[in-house]
């Protein structure tokens, strides 16, 4: 389920410490980014996601979604880079996959084109 860690149609711009920002400029990656950041599910998912790594049951629990909504969502996340999902390792060796949000703020412009652009501020995950 796991893109690059910059996600689809994210072009790097510059490095500001803890956070990258990306410019999406691809009109396709540009309504896909917007219709995540559209859905309610969606976005209680990236705030449940803000501090803690959280399982997908965690997830469910804590956004009081079903968990098969909940895995669709992470899904849709996953797609356009806004989340980064990795093992969380148990001494039982019952591992499970835990997402962290990456996204940290979307600035909408008209690019030199007139079409839609996308600033992304995005963060790294330790």
């Amino acid at each position: 389920m796991s893109q690059s860690e910059t996600g689809a149609g994210l072009e790097p711009l510059f490095d500001t410490g803890p956070e990258q920002r990306q410019r999406v400029t691809d009109e396709r990656a540009v309504q896909d980014l917007l219709a995540v950041l559209e859905d309610g599910d969606c976005r209680a998912i990236l705030a449940a996601t803000t501090d803690d790594a959280l399982s997908a049951s965690e997830l469910s629990d804590r956004c009081g979604l079903p968990l098969s909504t909940t895995y669709r969502k992470i899904e849709l996340l996953d797609d356009v880079g806004a989340l980064a999902e990795r093992t969380r390792f148990r001494p039982s060796g019952k591992h499970t996959s835990e997402y962290r949000r990456l996204l940290n703020s979307v600035v909408v412009s008209i690019g030199p084109s007139g079409g839609t652009e996308l600033l992304v501020s995005m963060r790294d995950v330790e």
